[in-house]
């Protein structure tokens, strides 16, 4: 019997910072063999003052930092819009950039230590690689959106094998976003601007797709990161609907939550020591009433303008990830935090 997972409210990591304890622009995270949270700032737009903003904080889920390396740029161990982690069984972090179309690694100190990857069309080459993920073989898997393919490669950067061309059908894409590996080796991938979730097995051959365009329950609107918990449940990060969904094992409808932000520590410590803006925020509204409207639906839609004023919702969650403790991390990118949550059910 398949337990399903539903979701319960637990804290949220960080706040809004340029550089030290917070996130700017949080896209991804990843999570070492020690519990250690790694968060990927992207901070863009690319001008000249925010390049420092660019980085890889650390910190654990119980939010006590631990630091920040790299900085922005296009050298050796810089980043320029970096787009995904993920950690290998070495405790080695890899990064995906899609300006610089290279995979970056690190070790577990954040030193940097190699490169690999380079612009173009052909097998081991990459237009905007958009997520990573290792496979049950440890060897890195990689969306590859405007190339409309996935591609798997060794660690050490040696091409094995890609799937995928631009289309609509079983096993074709349309910028593929996220990916996640089950316990069966079976992977997931968000077809992004195809608006489903396609299932290949470990070599690549497709086993079957769920969802359409939409906001009703098991639709989605550009679904970004997802990930798969050990039962099989498949939790999406619905970026353009505004909302996290979880489907069961066999695709189906589970559930859909649309964030339940408090204050985190980080920023209680802030207000604390900024009463002026403390008291400020007080007087604030932060969840106002937001009526659906036709200029809203000609611009991004009701879900986005509720998100953009109601604070506690996600807005623009773009990662999912389940940890090693079992927490469900969502990466609420445009508030500059992680919302966490619990597994029951």
């Amino acid at each position: 019997m398949t337990t399903t997972t539903l979701l319960q409210y637990s804290h949220t990591l960080g706040f809004m910072a340029n550089q030290g304890r917070g996130f700017n622009n949080p896209v991804d995270l990843a999570i070492n063999s020690r519990g250690i949270v790694h968060v990927l700032n992207r901070a863009g737009p690319e001008v000249g003052v925010r390049i420092a903003y660019k980085r890889i904080t650390r910190c654990t889920p119980d939010e006590e930092y631990l630091g920040e390396f790299c900085t922005g740029g296009t050298g050796d161990g810089e980043l320029w819009w970096p787009s995904a982690l993920a950690f290998d069984d070495e405790d080695r972090l890899y990064v995906a950039d899609e300006a610089l179309n290279r995979i970056s690694i690190y070790d577990q100190d954040g030193n940097y230590l190699d490169k690999w990857g380079a612009a173009g069309t052909g097998a081991g080459q990459f237009n905007r690689p958009s997520f990573i993920a290792f496979d049950r073989d440890y060897n890195l898997l990689v969306s590859d959106s405007l190339n409309h393919r996935v591609q798997k490669y060794t660690r050490e950067g040696r091409f094995l094998s890609q799937w995928g061309e631009y289309g609509g059908g079983n096993g074709q894409f349309n910028m593929p976003w996220g990916l996640a590996v089950d316990s069966q080796g079976q992977v997931y991938v968000s077809d992004w601007r195809n608006d489903r979730i396609q299932k290949f097995d470990k070599n690549g051959a497709f086993v079957s797709a769920v969802g359409n365009s939409g906001r009703e329950e098991g639709e989605f609107n550009r679904p970004s990161g997802l990930a798969v918990d050990l039962q099989g449940n498949i939790i999406v990060a619905d970026w353009g609907n505004e909302r996290v969904q979880i489907l069961d094992n066999e695709g189906r409808f589970v559930a859909s939550f649309r964030g339940d932000s408090r204050d985190s520590l980080w920023a209680q410590d802030y207000f604390a020591a900024n009463p002026d803006e403390a008291s400020a925020r007080r007087a604030a509204h932060l969840e106002p009433e937001i009526e659906s409207r036709p200029e809203y639906d000609a611009h991004r839609g009701y879900e986005w303008e509720r998100s953009a004023n109601v604070e506690k919702l996600f807005w623009g969650p773009t990662s999912v990830k389940v940890g090693p403790d079992g927490l469900v991390y969502v990466v609420d990118s445009l508030r500059h935090r992680i919302q966490i949550y619990r597994q029951t059910g």
